[in-house]
Protein backbone atom coordinates (compact mmCIF):
# COMPACT_ATOMS: atom_id res chain seq x y z
CA UNK A 1 0.00 0.00 0.00
CA UNK A 2 1.34 3.44 -0.94
CA UNK A 3 2.69 5.79 1.76
CA UNK A 4 2.48 9.58 1.61
CA UNK A 5 4.29 12.29 3.58
CA UNK A 6 4.06 16.06 3.65
CA UNK A 7 7.61 17.01 2.70
CA UNK A 8 8.85 20.31 4.15
CA UNK A 9 11.48 20.40 1.41
CA UNK A 10 8.97 20.49 -1.47
CA UNK A 11 6.06 22.01 0.52
CA UNK A 12 3.66 19.31 -0.68
CA UNK A 13 2.40 15.82 0.09
CA UNK A 14 4.38 13.22 -1.82
CA UNK A 15 4.38 9.49 -2.37
CA UNK A 16 7.19 7.82 -0.43
CA UNK A 17 9.90 6.07 -2.47
CA UNK A 18 12.64 4.62 -0.21
CA UNK A 19 16.21 4.51 -1.48
CA UNK A 20 16.39 0.85 -0.42
CA UNK A 21 13.16 -1.09 -0.96
CA UNK A 22 13.72 -3.09 2.22
CA UNK A 23 15.22 -0.65 4.72
CA UNK A 24 14.26 2.94 5.55
CA UNK A 25 17.00 5.20 6.94
CA UNK A 26 15.90 7.99 9.28
CA UNK A 27 17.76 10.72 11.12
CA UNK A 28 15.89 12.29 14.05
CA UNK A 29 17.06 15.31 15.96
CA UNK A 30 17.20 14.43 19.64
CA UNK A 31 17.35 16.52 22.81
CA UNK A 32 19.87 19.03 24.08
CA UNK A 33 20.32 17.40 27.48
CA UNK A 34 20.64 20.47 29.71
CA UNK A 35 17.19 20.26 31.30
CA UNK A 36 14.07 18.06 31.48
CA UNK A 37 12.21 17.34 28.26
CA UNK A 38 8.81 19.07 28.26
CA UNK A 39 5.63 17.44 27.01
CA UNK A 40 6.03 19.71 23.97
CA UNK A 41 9.44 18.17 23.25
CA UNK A 42 8.00 14.69 23.80
CA UNK A 43 5.20 15.28 21.29
CA UNK A 44 7.94 15.29 18.63
CA UNK A 45 9.33 12.01 19.93
CA UNK A 46 5.85 10.45 19.80
CA UNK A 47 5.30 11.46 16.18
CA UNK A 48 8.77 10.15 15.26
CA UNK A 49 7.89 6.86 16.96
CA UNK A 50 4.59 6.61 15.08
CA UNK A 51 6.56 7.16 11.86
CA UNK A 52 8.90 4.22 12.49
CA UNK A 53 6.06 2.00 13.74
CA UNK A 54 3.98 2.80 10.67
CA UNK A 55 6.88 1.93 8.38
CA UNK A 56 7.39 -1.34 10.25
CA UNK A 57 3.64 -2.04 9.90
CA UNK A 58 4.26 -1.78 6.14
CA UNK A 59 7.05 -4.35 6.33
CA UNK A 60 10.11 -2.11 6.26
CA UNK A 61 13.23 -2.61 8.33
CA UNK A 62 14.24 0.61 10.10
CA UNK A 63 17.65 2.17 10.70
CA UNK A 64 17.06 5.28 12.78
CA UNK A 65 19.78 7.52 14.15
CA UNK A 66 19.12 10.04 16.92
CA UNK A 67 21.62 12.51 18.35
CA UNK A 68 22.07 13.59 21.96
CA UNK A 69 23.38 17.19 22.01
CA UNK A 70 25.74 17.58 24.95
CA UNK A 71 27.87 20.40 23.50
CA UNK A 72 27.62 23.25 21.00
CA UNK A 73 23.98 24.35 21.35
CA UNK A 74 24.16 27.99 22.40
CA UNK A 75 21.44 29.75 24.37
CA UNK A 76 20.44 31.45 21.13
CA UNK A 77 19.75 29.29 18.09
CA UNK A 78 22.20 31.54 16.28
CA UNK A 79 25.81 32.09 17.31
CA UNK A 80 25.20 34.21 20.40
CA UNK A 81 25.27 33.45 24.08
CA UNK A 82 26.61 30.69 26.25
CA UNK A 83 26.56 26.96 25.57
CA UNK A 84 23.34 25.57 27.11
CA UNK A 85 25.24 22.70 28.73
CA UNK A 86 27.72 25.02 30.44
CA UNK A 87 24.98 27.42 31.55
CA UNK A 88 23.07 24.55 33.18
CA UNK A 89 26.25 23.14 34.75
CA UNK A 90 26.96 26.48 36.42
CA UNK A 91 23.38 26.85 37.65
CA UNK A 92 23.31 23.35 39.16
CA UNK A 93 26.94 23.38 40.34
CA UNK A 94 27.80 20.25 38.38
CA UNK A 95 30.11 19.39 35.51
CA UNK A 96 28.71 19.43 31.95
CA UNK A 97 29.17 15.65 31.85
CA UNK A 98 27.12 15.20 35.02
CA UNK A 99 24.38 17.42 33.59
CA UNK A 100 24.36 15.48 30.33
CA UNK A 101 24.25 12.06 32.01
CA UNK A 102 21.46 13.13 34.39
CA UNK A 103 19.13 14.59 31.79
CA UNK A 104 19.87 11.90 29.20
CA UNK A 105 18.79 9.28 31.74
CA UNK A 106 15.56 11.17 32.51
CA UNK A 107 14.84 11.60 28.79
CA UNK A 108 15.05 7.90 28.04
CA UNK A 109 12.97 7.09 31.12
CA UNK A 110 10.26 9.37 29.71
CA UNK A 111 10.47 7.63 26.33
CA UNK A 112 10.06 4.25 28.00
CA UNK A 113 6.97 5.46 29.89
CA UNK A 114 5.49 6.68 26.60
CA UNK A 115 6.27 3.32 24.94
CA UNK A 116 8.57 5.05 22.44
CA UNK A 117 11.00 2.66 20.78
CA UNK A 118 14.71 3.42 21.12
CA UNK A 119 16.30 4.23 17.73
CA UNK A 120 18.82 1.73 16.45
CA UNK A 121 21.72 4.18 16.86
CA UNK A 122 22.08 6.85 19.57
CA UNK A 123 24.89 9.38 19.02
CA UNK A 124 26.26 11.61 21.76
CA UNK A 125 27.86 14.71 20.26
CA UNK A 126 30.99 14.60 22.43
CA UNK A 127 31.73 11.10 21.08
CA UNK A 128 31.95 12.45 17.51
CA UNK A 129 34.39 15.35 17.83
CA UNK A 130 36.85 13.81 15.33
CA UNK A 131 34.11 13.25 12.74
CA UNK A 132 32.95 16.84 13.14
CA UNK A 133 36.50 18.17 12.79
CA UNK A 134 36.99 16.21 9.56
CA UNK A 135 33.70 17.58 8.23
CA UNK A 136 34.79 21.17 8.92
CA UNK A 137 38.18 20.54 7.26
CA UNK A 138 36.35 19.24 4.19
CA UNK A 139 34.17 22.35 4.03
CA UNK A 140 37.29 24.53 4.30
CA UNK A 141 38.96 22.56 1.52
CA UNK A 142 35.87 22.89 -0.72
CA UNK A 143 35.81 26.67 -0.22
CA UNK A 144 32.60 26.82 1.79
CA UNK A 145 34.11 27.91 5.10
CA UNK A 146 36.45 30.62 6.35
CA UNK A 147 38.26 31.48 9.56
CA UNK A 148 37.90 34.58 11.71
CA UNK A 149 39.62 35.40 14.98
CA UNK A 150 36.73 33.79 16.90
CA UNK A 151 35.35 30.95 14.77
CA UNK A 152 35.16 28.97 11.56
CA UNK A 153 32.08 30.10 9.62
CA UNK A 154 30.08 28.60 6.77
CA UNK A 155 29.84 31.02 3.86
CA UNK A 156 26.20 30.87 2.72
CA UNK A 157 26.92 33.06 -0.33
CA UNK A 158 28.78 30.13 -1.90
CA UNK A 159 25.57 28.06 -2.16
CA UNK A 160 23.36 28.08 -5.25
CA UNK A 161 20.46 28.66 -2.84
CA UNK A 162 20.34 29.12 0.92
CA UNK A 163 16.90 28.84 2.50
CA UNK A 164 15.58 25.93 0.45
CA UNK A 165 13.80 24.44 3.49
CA UNK A 166 12.46 27.56 5.20
CA UNK A 167 11.90 29.65 2.08
CA UNK A 168 13.94 32.56 3.44
CA UNK A 169 15.13 35.07 0.81
CA UNK A 170 18.56 36.41 1.70
CA UNK A 171 18.30 39.46 -0.57
CA UNK A 172 15.06 40.53 1.12
CA UNK A 173 16.51 39.86 4.56
CA UNK A 174 19.74 41.80 4.19
CA UNK A 175 18.26 45.24 4.80
CA UNK A 176 16.70 44.16 8.10
CA UNK A 177 19.36 41.70 9.20
CA UNK A 178 20.20 41.64 12.88
CA UNK A 179 23.43 43.22 14.11
CA UNK A 180 26.27 40.79 13.60
CA UNK A 181 27.93 39.57 16.79
CA UNK A 182 31.14 38.90 14.90
CA UNK A 183 32.03 41.86 12.61
CA UNK A 184 34.43 39.54 10.75
CA UNK A 185 31.54 37.54 9.29
CA UNK A 186 31.20 37.95 5.53
CA UNK A 187 27.39 37.64 5.56
CA UNK A 188 24.83 38.10 8.35
CA UNK A 189 23.50 34.55 7.85
CA UNK A 190 26.90 32.82 7.94
CA UNK A 191 26.86 30.40 10.86
CA UNK A 192 29.54 28.96 13.11
CA UNK A 193 30.90 25.52 12.31
CA UNK A 194 33.60 25.62 14.97
CA UNK A 195 34.09 28.10 17.80
CA UNK A 196 37.41 29.13 19.31
CA UNK A 197 37.22 28.66 23.07
CA UNK A 198 38.07 31.30 25.66
CA UNK A 199 40.69 30.31 28.23
CA UNK A 200 38.13 29.51 30.94
CA UNK A 201 35.69 27.61 28.71
CA UNK A 202 34.64 24.29 30.30
CA UNK A 203 34.31 22.25 27.09
CA UNK A 204 37.04 22.46 24.46
CA UNK A 205 39.15 20.19 22.27
CA UNK A 206 42.37 20.41 20.28
CA UNK A 207 41.87 21.42 16.64
CA UNK A 208 43.85 23.02 13.78
CA UNK A 209 42.44 26.32 15.08
CA UNK A 210 43.54 25.83 18.69
CA UNK A 211 41.40 24.86 21.67
CA UNK A 212 37.82 25.03 20.44
CA UNK A 213 34.43 23.37 20.36
CA UNK A 214 31.82 22.53 17.69
CA UNK A 215 28.87 24.64 16.62
CA UNK A 216 25.42 23.12 17.05
CA UNK A 217 24.64 22.23 13.43
CA UNK A 218 27.78 20.32 12.48
CA UNK A 219 27.09 17.37 14.79
CA UNK A 220 24.00 16.19 12.91
CA UNK A 221 25.69 16.45 9.52
CA UNK A 222 28.68 14.44 10.75
CA UNK A 223 26.62 11.79 12.54
CA UNK A 224 24.06 11.25 9.79
CA UNK A 225 26.78 10.95 7.17
CA UNK A 226 28.77 8.46 9.25
CA UNK A 227 25.82 6.14 9.95
CA UNK A 228 23.43 6.72 7.03
CA UNK A 229 25.65 7.90 4.18
CA UNK A 230 25.61 11.05 2.04
CA UNK A 231 21.92 10.61 1.27
CA UNK A 232 19.19 8.90 3.29
CA UNK A 233 15.40 8.70 3.30
CA UNK A 234 13.88 10.82 6.07
CA UNK A 235 14.95 13.59 8.42
CA UNK A 236 12.60 14.47 11.29
CA UNK A 237 12.36 17.06 14.05
CA UNK A 238 10.26 19.83 15.53
CA UNK A 239 9.07 22.73 13.38
CA UNK A 240 11.30 25.12 15.35
CA UNK A 241 14.37 23.49 13.77
CA UNK A 242 13.45 24.39 10.18
CA UNK A 243 14.84 27.95 9.82
CA UNK A 244 18.15 27.42 11.61
CA UNK A 245 19.33 23.94 12.47
CA UNK A 246 17.91 21.99 9.54
CA UNK A 247 18.53 24.77 7.03
CA UNK A 248 22.18 24.79 8.10
CA UNK A 249 22.44 21.00 7.98
CA UNK A 250 21.40 21.16 4.33
CA UNK A 251 23.93 23.91 3.66
CA UNK A 252 26.74 21.89 5.25
CA UNK A 253 25.82 18.77 3.33
CA UNK A 254 25.71 20.61 0.01
CA UNK A 255 29.10 22.12 0.79
CA UNK A 256 30.64 18.75 1.59
CA UNK A 257 28.87 16.33 -0.76
CA UNK A 258 26.87 18.47 -3.18
CA UNK A 259 23.69 16.72 -1.98
CA UNK A 260 20.73 17.47 0.24
CA UNK A 261 21.13 14.75 2.91
CA UNK A 262 17.50 13.59 3.17
CA UNK A 263 14.83 13.16 0.51
CA UNK A 264 11.92 13.75 2.88
CA UNK A 265 11.91 16.30 5.72
CA UNK A 266 9.08 15.79 8.19
CA UNK A 267 8.36 18.22 11.02
CA UNK A 268 6.05 18.17 14.03
CA UNK A 269 4.11 21.29 15.08
CA UNK A 270 4.08 23.07 18.44
CA UNK A 271 2.14 22.03 21.51
CA UNK A 272 0.09 24.86 23.00
CA UNK A 273 -1.02 25.05 26.62
CA UNK A 274 -4.50 26.47 27.32
CA UNK A 275 -4.41 28.04 23.87
CA UNK A 276 -1.09 29.83 24.31
CA UNK A 277 2.64 29.27 24.29
CA UNK A 278 4.28 27.10 26.94
CA UNK A 279 6.65 29.27 28.96
CA UNK A 280 8.28 29.46 32.38
CA UNK A 281 6.97 33.01 32.92
CA UNK A 282 3.39 31.73 32.61
CA UNK A 283 4.09 28.78 34.89
CA UNK A 284 2.70 26.32 32.36
CA UNK A 285 5.78 24.31 31.42
CA UNK A 286 4.67 20.73 31.99
CA UNK A 287 6.74 17.57 32.17
CA UNK A 288 5.55 14.00 31.76
CA UNK A 289 5.98 13.51 35.51
CA UNK A 290 3.36 16.22 36.09
CA UNK A 291 0.83 14.11 34.21
CA UNK A 292 1.84 10.99 36.12
CA UNK A 293 1.71 12.77 39.50
CA UNK A 294 -1.92 13.68 38.82
CA UNK A 295 -2.68 9.97 38.62
CA UNK A 296 -2.82 9.50 34.85
CA UNK A 297 -1.27 6.66 32.90
CA UNK A 298 1.54 8.31 30.84
CA UNK A 299 0.10 6.65 27.73
CA UNK A 300 -2.88 8.97 28.12
CA UNK A 301 -0.60 11.72 26.80
CA UNK A 302 0.41 9.55 23.85
CA UNK A 303 -3.26 8.92 23.00
CA UNK A 304 -3.97 12.64 23.44
CA UNK A 305 -1.37 13.37 20.73
CA UNK A 306 -3.49 11.31 18.31
CA UNK A 307 -6.36 13.80 18.56
CA UNK A 308 -4.59 16.02 16.04
CA UNK A 309 -2.29 15.64 13.05
CA UNK A 310 1.39 15.93 13.94
CA UNK A 311 1.47 18.87 11.47
CA UNK A 312 -1.18 20.84 13.39
CA UNK A 313 -0.83 22.77 16.64
CA UNK A 314 -2.29 20.79 19.55
CA UNK A 315 -3.79 22.49 22.60
CA UNK A 316 -3.01 20.85 25.95
CA UNK A 317 -5.55 21.26 28.76
CA UNK A 318 -6.10 19.18 31.87
CA UNK A 319 -9.75 18.71 30.87
CA UNK A 320 -8.58 17.20 27.59
CA UNK A 321 -6.19 14.89 29.42
CA UNK A 322 -8.99 13.79 31.75
CA UNK A 323 -11.27 13.03 28.79
CA UNK A 324 -8.47 11.14 27.04
CA UNK A 325 -7.86 9.10 30.20
CA UNK A 326 -11.48 7.94 30.08
CA UNK A 327 -11.09 7.14 26.39
CA UNK A 328 -8.04 4.99 27.07
CA UNK A 329 -9.98 3.14 29.75
CA UNK A 330 -12.86 2.50 27.34
CA UNK A 331 -10.46 1.26 24.66
CA UNK A 332 -8.89 -1.21 27.07
CA UNK A 333 -12.28 -2.31 28.37
CA UNK A 334 -13.49 -2.76 24.80
CA UNK A 335 -10.46 -4.86 23.97
CA UNK A 336 -11.09 -7.02 27.04
CA UNK A 337 -14.72 -7.57 26.03
CA UNK A 338 -13.66 -8.68 22.53
CA UNK A 339 -10.88 -10.92 23.87
CA UNK A 340 -13.49 -12.77 25.94
CA UNK A 341 -16.17 -12.65 23.23
CA UNK A 342 -17.67 -15.78 21.73
CA UNK A 343 -20.01 -14.33 19.13
CA UNK A 344 -19.79 -16.05 15.77
CA UNK A 345 -18.67 -13.94 12.83
CA UNK A 346 -20.46 -14.54 9.54
CA UNK A 347 -19.27 -13.69 6.04
CA UNK A 348 -20.69 -10.15 6.28
CA UNK A 349 -18.87 -9.56 9.58
CA UNK A 350 -15.58 -10.76 8.08
CA UNK A 351 -16.06 -8.36 5.16
CA UNK A 352 -16.78 -5.43 7.52
CA UNK A 353 -13.76 -6.16 9.72
CA UNK A 354 -11.45 -6.51 6.73
CA UNK A 355 -12.68 -3.13 5.47
CA UNK A 356 -11.95 -1.52 8.84
CA UNK A 357 -8.44 -3.00 8.74
CA UNK A 358 -7.86 -1.61 5.24
CA UNK A 359 -9.19 1.81 6.27
CA UNK A 360 -6.86 1.93 9.28
CA UNK A 361 -3.91 1.01 7.08
CA UNK A 362 -4.76 3.72 4.55
CA UNK A 363 -5.11 6.30 7.33
CA UNK A 364 -1.72 5.68 8.89
CA UNK A 365 -0.11 5.60 5.43
CA UNK A 366 -1.69 8.94 4.54
CA UNK A 367 0.85 11.21 6.25
CA UNK A 368 0.22 9.45 9.58
CA UNK A 369 -3.40 10.60 9.87
CA UNK A 370 -3.86 9.41 13.45
CA UNK A 371 -7.21 11.12 14.15
CA UNK A 372 -8.70 9.24 11.19
CA UNK A 373 -6.92 6.01 12.17
CA UNK A 374 -8.37 6.29 15.68
CA UNK A 375 -11.90 6.56 14.23
CA UNK A 376 -11.44 3.08 12.76
CA UNK A 377 -10.04 1.79 16.05
CA UNK A 378 -13.24 2.97 17.76
CA UNK A 379 -15.34 1.44 14.99
CA UNK A 380 -13.69 -1.89 15.73
CA UNK A 381 -14.01 -1.49 19.50
CA UNK A 382 -17.73 -0.78 19.16
CA UNK A 383 -18.39 -3.60 16.68
CA UNK A 384 -21.67 -5.22 17.85
CA UNK A 385 -20.34 -8.77 17.86
CA UNK A 386 -17.61 -9.59 20.35
CA UNK A 387 -14.97 -11.98 19.09
CA UNK A 388 -11.30 -12.82 19.76
CA UNK A 389 -10.45 -12.20 16.11
CA UNK A 390 -11.36 -8.54 16.61
CA UNK A 391 -9.15 -8.41 19.70
CA UNK A 392 -6.27 -9.82 17.63
CA UNK A 393 -6.75 -7.10 15.02
CA UNK A 394 -6.77 -4.46 17.76
CA UNK A 395 -3.43 -5.83 18.95
CA UNK A 396 -2.12 -5.50 15.40
CA UNK A 397 -3.26 -1.87 15.33
CA UNK A 398 -1.53 -1.34 18.66
CA UNK A 399 1.85 -2.10 17.09
CA UNK A 400 1.41 1.42 15.66
CA UNK A 401 -0.67 3.01 18.43
CA UNK A 402 1.55 1.70 21.24
CA UNK A 403 -1.08 2.49 23.91
CA UNK A 404 -0.95 -1.01 25.45
CA UNK A 405 -4.54 -1.65 24.56
CA UNK A 406 -4.33 -5.11 26.12
CA UNK A 407 -3.44 -3.69 29.53
CA UNK A 408 -6.03 -4.67 32.13
CA UNK A 409 -8.56 -1.83 32.43
CA UNK A 410 -8.87 -0.27 35.86
CA UNK A 411 -12.66 -0.39 35.57
CA UNK A 412 -13.02 1.36 38.93
CA UNK A 413 -16.81 1.52 38.80
CA UNK A 414 -17.28 -2.20 38.44
CA UNK A 415 -14.69 -3.02 41.10
CA UNK A 416 -16.92 -1.29 43.67
CA UNK A 417 -19.98 -3.34 42.70
CA UNK A 418 -20.91 -6.00 45.30
CA UNK A 419 -20.23 -9.60 44.30
CA UNK A 420 -23.98 -10.41 44.62
CA UNK A 421 -24.85 -7.81 41.98
CA UNK A 422 -22.05 -8.97 39.68
CA UNK A 423 -23.35 -12.56 39.89
CA UNK A 424 -26.87 -11.40 38.98
CA UNK A 425 -25.43 -9.47 36.03
CA UNK A 426 -23.66 -12.62 34.84
CA UNK A 427 -26.92 -14.65 35.15
CA UNK A 428 -28.69 -11.98 33.11
CA UNK A 429 -25.97 -12.13 30.45
CA UNK A 430 -26.43 -15.91 30.15
CA UNK A 431 -30.23 -15.48 29.97
CA UNK A 432 -29.82 -13.00 27.11
CA UNK A 433 -27.45 -15.33 25.25
CA UNK A 434 -30.14 -18.04 25.56
CA UNK A 435 -32.74 -15.52 24.33
CA UNK A 436 -34.64 -15.89 27.61
CA UNK A 437 -35.75 -12.26 27.57
CA UNK A 438 -38.30 -12.67 30.34
CA UNK A 439 -35.69 -13.95 32.79
CA UNK A 440 -33.25 -11.25 31.75
CA UNK A 441 -35.85 -8.54 32.44
CA UNK A 442 -36.65 -10.02 35.85
CA UNK A 443 -32.96 -10.03 36.82
CA UNK A 444 -32.63 -6.40 35.65
CA UNK A 445 -35.56 -5.46 37.91
CA UNK A 446 -34.04 -7.39 40.83
CA UNK A 447 -30.76 -5.53 40.37
CA UNK A 448 -32.66 -2.23 40.31
CA UNK A 449 -34.48 -3.08 43.55
CA UNK A 450 -31.11 -3.62 45.18
CA UNK A 451 -30.08 -0.06 44.26
CA UNK A 452 -28.16 -0.58 41.03
CA UNK A 453 -28.82 -0.05 37.34
CA UNK A 454 -27.38 -2.08 34.51
CA UNK A 455 -26.66 -0.64 31.08
CA UNK A 456 -26.01 -2.55 27.87
CA UNK A 457 -23.46 -0.68 25.75
CA UNK A 458 -21.49 -1.53 22.63
CA UNK A 459 -18.42 -1.79 24.85
CA UNK A 460 -20.08 -4.27 27.24
CA UNK A 461 -22.15 -4.12 30.41
CA UNK A 462 -21.85 -1.19 32.80
CA UNK A 463 -23.23 -1.38 36.35
CA UNK A 464 -23.74 1.77 38.36
CA UNK A 465 -25.17 2.59 41.77
CA UNK A 466 -28.58 4.24 41.35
Amino acid sequence: MDIYFTNTLTKKKEKFYPIDKNEVKIYSCGPTVYKDATIGNLRTNIFQDVLRRMLKYNGYKIKQVMNITDVGHLVSDGDEGEDKMIKSAKEEHKSPEEIANHYTKLFFEDLEKLNVETPEIICKATDYINEMLEYVKELMKNGYAYETSTAIYFDVSKLDKYGILSGINLEEQKSGARVEVDPEKKNPFDFALWIKAPENHLMKWDSPWGKSYPGWHIECSAMSRKHLGDEFDIHTGGIDLIPTHHENEIAQSKGATGKIPARYWIHGEYLLVDGGKMSKSLGNVYLLKDIIEKGYDPLVYRLFCYTSSYRMKLNFTWDAIDATSKSLERLRLGFKVHSEGKDNLNEEDEKNINQIEENFHKAINDDMNMPLAMSYVWELIKYPKKNKKIAELLLKFDTVLAIKIDKKPENRIQEEIPEEIQKLAEERKIAKQNKNWEKADKIREEIKQKGYIIKDTKDGIIIEKE
